[in-house]
């Protein structure tokens, strides 16, 4: 019989009770994690009171998540595990990525929308903005049918969740392209705002010192059967916000730019998505 005598003798001990795990991928996933977790602690000298610190964190953003913000999500976001996600899941055959993370503000359900109508609703002030584009296959068809969902932060820097002054849903709907694979619709131009800072997150970004605000932008999910789903932003914003996104969520291949139209003051955008095949699979909404 051999008991635990060291701090290295642990691990093998919790590899050796996980080894009868009969999901291969589970038994690949734990084991991987727990390497990681111990080798961690060891590396860093984790103390006693650092170890509670850390369970009382879990545990906040835990408590911290509710019908209004996913406070684990954003924990992940901010230390850059979810674009890390997204990238190695999402990487297209020219290297270059076009999705992104999900958010903690996505619903699912969203208001079905006529070409081009308007996801403004009520009384939402601010610059008109035209989005248009065109969705293709892998090889650069033009897919009919295809749902584009949209959704996105006021010019005051609030999702509906989180404004009584907006109606339900507001700044969000869901678009079907054409027979040639095209949609647009009108809204107005979003304004960058600070992630949540009134939990253990906040708490965190103030310890470190990083500011909360997110560059302004638009989220985008475009589905269809038979096709993986596809979900990404577009950031509109000056190249410092850019830079410095607390979330690390902007890559190249997702600065748009506005441009002007014609007349009427209003702002266009014009973005394309590509989308390959796949089991068209959803995430879970992180709200309601």
């Amino acid at each position: 019989m051999r008991l635990i005598s060291s701090p290295d003798s642990v691990l093998p001990a919790v590899l050796a009770a996980m080894e009868n795990t009969p999901d291969a991928r589970l038994r690949e996933l734990m084991g991987g994690l727990v390497r990681h977790l111990h080798a961690y602690v060891q590396e860093v000298r984790l103390t006693e009171a650092e170890f509670e610190r850390a369970i009382g964190f879990l545990v906040g953003i835990g408590q911290a998540t509710g019908p209004t913000k996913n406070e684990v999500i954003l924990a992940s976001d901010l230390l850059g595990v979810s674009t890390v996600v997204a990238l190695q899941n999402n990487l297209d055959p020219g290297g270059e990525t076009h999705a992104a993370l999900l958010g903690p503000f996505w619903r699912a359900n969203a208001p079905v929308c006529q070409p081009g109508e308007s996801i403004a609703r009520g009384d939402t002030p601010g610059r008109e903005l035209l989005v248009r584009g065109t969705v293709y296959d892998e090889s650069g068809e033009p897919l009919a049918g295809v749902t584009v969902d949209a959704w996105q932060a006021s010019p005051v820097g609030l999702y509906e969740n989180q404004d009584e002054q907006q109606p339900d849903m507001n700044l969000r709907g869901r678009f079907s392209t054409d027979a040639q694979g095209a949609y647009h619709f009108r809204t107005v131009v979003p304004a960058g705002y600070p992630v949540p800072t009134d939990g253990p997150c906040g708490e965190l970004l103030r310890a470190q010192r990083r500011h909360p605000n997110r560059p302004a932008h638009l989220h985008f999910m475009v589905s269809k059967p038979g096709y993986r789903v596809l979900v990404t932003q577009v950031f509109l914003d000056e190249e410092d916000a850019l830079l410095t996104d607390p979330v690390f969520g902007v890559t190249q291949p997702l600065v748009g730019q506005l441009a002007e139209q014609d007349t009427g003051g209003a702002a266009e955008l014009q973005r394309d998505f590509r989308l390959v095949p796949g089991p068209t699979v959803f995430p879970t909404p992180p709200i309601p």
